[in-house]
């Protein structure tokens, strides 16, 4: 008898991001190309080497501070893991600062914007969120807001407008009972 191998589904990560690293490298290329025969080779070339020493000086300044501002937080009682994934964003704006192209560059430039940043931010926590426990999402970010689940959401129909005569009173719940806010330990 011969054992077949056991082989595991592949994740899409591993998929899909070689393709998307060649598509963006050709892309890359493309928009080089574009800019040097608008403003000459030399000076795009110069652009480009500022630009990867900004990226290097971005991603020195932001490990450190993250890394400074989490354990700081940590120290102090409160919750790091907000901190931390600001750090994070600004690692990978640094990284991406430092990588040669200029659709990399555009991207990390972006990241360094405060709005943009904490959308991105509080995207990789929701992300992170979903990969860990419960409890662990608490301890590293922190308490969580949750909305309790009514009788609609379990019988996969609508639930009617909030103080119709059919609907529940608001801070009532679709059974009646009254809805307590509060933390889940």
């Amino acid at each position: 008898m011969q054992a077949t191998p056991v082989t595991r589904p592949r994740s899409r990560l591993r998929t899909w991001a070689p393709l998307g690293l060649a598509g963006l490298a050709v892309a890359e290329i493309a928009v080089f190309i574009l800019i040097a025969q608008q403003i000459g080779y030399l000076l795009t070339i110069l652009v480009g080497m500022a630009l990867s020493i900004v990226g290097a000086a971005v991603l020195r300044r932001e490990g450190l501070r993250g890394w400074r501002r989490f354990r700081e937080a940590a120290r102090s009682g409160r919750h790091p893991g907000t901190e931390g994934m600001d750090g994070v964003v600004g690692i990978i704006a640094g990284l991406l600062l430092s990588v040669p192209g200029f659709i990399t560059d555009l991207i990390g430039l972006l990241l360094i914007v405060p709005p943009v940043r904490v959308l991105t931010r509080n995207a990789l926590i929701r992300r992170t969120e979903r990969r860990m426990t419960a409890a662990q999402a608490g301890d590293l970010f922190g308490p969580r807001r949750v909305r309790p689940a009514n009788d609609y959401a379990h019988a996969g129909t609508a639930a009617p407008a909030a103080g119709t005569a059919t609907g529940p009173e608001p801070g009532r719940a679709a059974g009646g009972d009254e809805v307590i806010e509060g933390e889940i330990v």
